[in-house]
């Protein structure tokens, strides 16, 4: 038995870190406090203030009173998906243990992590409020490049400080920018803290998550919406954006503890949220195709 428990710690292990190294979004994040509170509630009300602006000083009445308006912003967890998965326990032993590593490996590169982040990057294109643009096909590094200076520009305009900016663009925009090799080329490209290359498959402004029971949907994952177009590149302003996982499991029931099967289980669940904050939605700018 202590040898079981040493391998399915070590697995899980692997697994968390498989998550990490495959995401494209895992950079963003979510303040401590946040996180805390959305570990104990539902919900998170986020506090946000406005306030007047400076008004002229007089010498007899001395200052104007300002007004503050004081509110409140939900944020809550939308996604909530996982799998199980059993594996024979004779067919593990043919394969001398790879076929429980493998599957689990498998799942989380191929399957979650690019849903994760396809979800991801659908909450941020279609939060009401960001900066855009119509769609456009980019195919030469010229426009491209002008495209991103737009894009930064917009940012600028909105006083989004200049730090904290990320770049998430395919490879091959990227590579058409990079292949002009020129003072103004490189001078855009150097004005972001991260440049973050996404795969097309999970780079689009709406997806369909299949819900695994309904017909033609039993493969589940995500798919692409009939709406929804592809992004050529999006500038998000880190602070702005929480992306939080609030509940993540990985967990293993082994063949001679499995009441069902003689087999080993492996069961999947995520439960996440990714909203922009109403305040910091200038700080994320959208290019999308045309298709």
């Amino acid at each position: 038995m202590a040898n079981t428990l040493t391998l399915r710690k070590e697995y899980i292990d692997a697994l968390d870190e498989a998550l990490k190294l495959q995401t494209k979004t895992s950079n963003l994040g979510c303040p401590a406090e946040v996180k805390a509170a959305a570990d104990a509630a539902e919900e998170v009300k986020i506090p946000k203030i406005a306030l007047d602006g400076p008004a002229n000083y007089s010498k007899s009445s001395g200052w104007v009173d300002g007004g503050i308006t004081w509110d409140y912003e939900t944020v809550k967890c939308d996604y909530d998906r996982g799998r199980k998965f059993t594996v024979d326990a004779v067919d593990n032993i043919d394969t001398a243990g790879g076929l429980y590593a493998n599957v689990m490996k498998e799942y989380i590169r191929t399957q979650e992590a690019p849903e994760l982040d396809a979800y991801r990057f659908a909450k941020l294109a279609g939060t009401a409020g960001i900066g855009t643009t119509d769609g456009a096909v980019l195919n030469t590094g010229n426009a491209v490049l002008a495209a991103l200076r737009v894009g930064v520009s917009t940012l600028d305009e909105a006083e989004v400080p200049d730090e904290n900016r990320v770049l998430y663009i395919t490879k091959t925009l990227l590579g058409l920018v990079e292949d002009l090799d020129t003072t103004k080329s490189r001078a855009v490209l150097d004005s972001f803290s991260k440049i973050i290359t996404v795969p097309k498959s999970r780079f689009v402004t709406k997806i369909n998550l299949l819900d695994g029971t309904t017909a033609g949907q039993e493969t589940g994952g995500f798919e692409k919406a009939d709406d929804g177009v592809d992004i050529n590149f999006l500038i998000a302003y880190e602070p702005g954006i929480l992306s939080y996982v609030k509940h993540n499991v990985q967990k293993v029931v082994a063949p001679e503890v499995n009441q069902l099967t003689d087999g080993w289980m492996f069961y999947e669940r995520t439960v996440a949220l990714c909203q922009v904050l109403d305040n910091k939605k200038p700080g994320i700018y959208l290019h999308k195709s045309t298709t």
